[in-house]
């Protein structure tokens, strides 16, 4: 850790105590300019342009900005407001958990080296976890240092929670990293998460493995999509959990999770009205379970989210969580699923997911990736 300090107290000589740049305006020269950017199908939090030198330049929502330059290709001049990222990106820190599960989908395991999570339900992380092809170096906002230098990282992939410890990005980027603040999870459209991946792949030198595993995942929610009526009465959903103190935690409404269940055919039985929502980023609330029974007792499906205390397989089990449940309209008709624990680390399953729920809204029997039913 000495050595650490001794490179960054060195670090902050050299750049005379000043910050990174800005990264609020596009310097890249004319010449470079083209007209050739990546179409999006869902995603809004970042956007993507190809210049006409081989290089590409990548906005994120928040104004991060960098210059994608190819292997042994030419750093443009006046490019000073964009963080430059010269392929070949090897031995990554992927500190964003729900990144982890994209650089899987499209092959690219294999160049994270690093990660801020230890406990995984994705069986190829666990596995290299296990046999030291991935390293733990602790958690996002305090990361081993030494160990991302002595590795040789060549990129940080961080959450937004890396805000939270602007210090944590500081060190980062003053020891020579890039740092990519990921912003999937404030994305419009549930898929929009999953198409993050088609930039990871762009990073890596993956982009036609990517857009053809994009394509083959979303296949199944397009035809959805083109096969869906508005016409007549939607299920109406409730999706929840029982904390260990009895509360009922819900989604709020216009969350991903119950904009997939709108896109699915079905209806959120939960209104911002009803539930009185505060304005905060946090997706989901806690509420009492007289409050819960009032809103979703005649709720025609409900969907026990197992993430946090494991999942159920009986009624029984659910009923031991709170006895007031056996009144509720779909326990008593039958119709309680229960979400399989990998489902939230499982950024590649969004559009799997969303076709789960259009097959228990309609009932068409179809076999089921992340939801199972109450016996």
């Amino acid at each position: 850790m000495k050595r650490v300090i001794a490179i960054l107290f060195a670090c902050l000589l050299l750049t005379g105590c000043t910050s990174s740049p800005a990264l609020s305006s596009d310097t890249v020269q004319e010449s470079t300019v083209s007209e050739d950017v990546m179409e999006l199908h869902y995603a809004d939090q970042f956007a993507v342009h190809y210049l006409a030198d081989g290089c590409v330049a990548i906005n994120i929502a928040d104004g991060q900005k960098f210059l994608l330059v190819p292997e042994h290709g030419q750093i443009p001049e006046n490019t000073e407001n964009r963080v430059i990222l010269q392929q070949p990106l090897k031995n990554l820190y992927v500190a964003a958990s729900s990144a982890v599960d994209l650089f899987d989908g499209i092959g690219c395991l294999d160049s994270i080296h690093m990660i801020s999570t230890k406990d995984w339900s994705l069986p190829a992380v666990q596995e290299a976890l296990d046999n030291g092809k991935l390293q733990y170096i602790g958690k996002y906002s305090a990361p081993d240092y030494e160990q991302l230098l002595e590795n040789g990282c060549g990129l940080a992939v961080e959450s937004t929670m890396i805000y939270h410890t602007p210090e944590t990005k500081e060190q980062l980027e003053a020891l020579g990293i890039p740092v990519l603040v990921e912003r999937s999870s404030y994305e419009s459209h549930p898929l929009g998460r999953m198409e993050w991946l088609r930039l990871y792949g762009l990073l890596l030198g993956k982009s036609a493995e990517a857009d053809a595993y994009f394509e083959e995942k979303t296949a199944g929610f397009r035809e959805i999509s083109a096969a869906q009526t508005m016409d007549g009465k939607r299920p109406t959903v409730a999706f929840f959990y029982i904390s260990p103190n009895g509360y009922v935690n819900v989604r709020k409404p216009g969350d991903y999770i119950s904009a997939m269940i709108e896109m699915a055919g079905g209806q959120y039985c939960l209104s911002a009205e009803s539930l009185r929502v505060e304005e905060n980023a946090l997706s989901t609330m806690n509420i009492q379970m007289e409050s819960f029974y009032a809103l979703a007792k005649d709720a025609d499906i409900l969907i026990y989210n197992a993430t946090v205390d494991g999942e159920l397989d009986t009624m029984e089990e659910l009923l031991r969580k709170d006895a007031m449940l056996a009144d509720f309209k779909a326990v008593q008709n039958g119709k309680v699923w229960c979400s399989e624990q990998d489902m939230f680390q499982q950024t590649t399953g969004a559009a799997d997911l969303l076709c789960d729920l259009h097959n228990i809204i309609t009932e068409n029997g179809e076999p089921l990736s992340f939801l199972h039913r109450l016996r």
